[in-house]
């Protein structure tokens, strides 16, 4: 596999977290069916509150255009050659957002809680600098209580509470938070 380079690090490389052993690499066009697998994988909670329905094979068709595109980024992270997750940063590409991304982590339950999620938005993070970007913005549902304190704890900040702007697959609506972290270290 040859080494691709984004920000300061060559892709792909290898830590160690407890006795697991886990691959970042970058998301290319061959991974759609790993993708789709990983998605469909999911247990159904995961799969709620999806900004996009990643278990359809259109939806990461799109994805993967984005990514050829350079509108997205997207690193991938295996253990034993299996995909147990990702991590998004979407660039804006609006003149007057256009120094916004958009972050989205999502791990396998069996690997969370391990540190993985900080690795990953290290990755994006970096990425974010090099693009220039000054915030990252991260939107869930107010009912993902884990995720908040993820995003949280790696140093997110509430911006907004929007009520009942997201619906769910059983069509109920739910309110939807907002948080950003300052890539540049200083409020805008």
């Amino acid at each position: 596999m040859a080494k691709e380079k984004i920000s300061k690090r060559e892709y792909p490389w290898k830590t160690k977290i407890g006795d697991s052993e886990y691959t970042f690499r970058l998301m290319t066009t061959q991974d759609r069916d790993a993708m789709l697998e990983f998605a469909r994988g999911l247990p159904e909670g995961d799969l709620l509150f999806l900004a996009v329905d990643i278990t359809n094979q259109r939806a990461v068709d799109d994805w993967i255009r984005r990514l050829n595109e350079g509108s997205l980024r997207t690193v991938l992270v295996e253990q034993d050659g299996k995909l147990v997750g990702h991590g998004s940063l979407i660039h804006e590409e609006q003149v007057w957002t256009r120094h916004l991304g958009g972050m989205i982590l999502l791990l396998a339950p069996e690997v969370r809680g391990k540190g993985l999620g900080h690795s990953l938005a290290g990755e994006l993070f970096s990425y974010a600098e090099e693009l220039g970007l000054l915030k990252v913005m991260a939107r869930m549902a107010a009912d993902q209580k884990g995720a908040i304190q993820v995003f949280e704890k790696m140093g997110f900040k509430m911006e907004a509470l929007l009520a009942d702007c997201v619906i769910d697959r059983e069509d109920r609506t739910h309110d939807l938070i907002i948080m950003s972290y300052d890539v540049t270290g200083h409020s805008v």
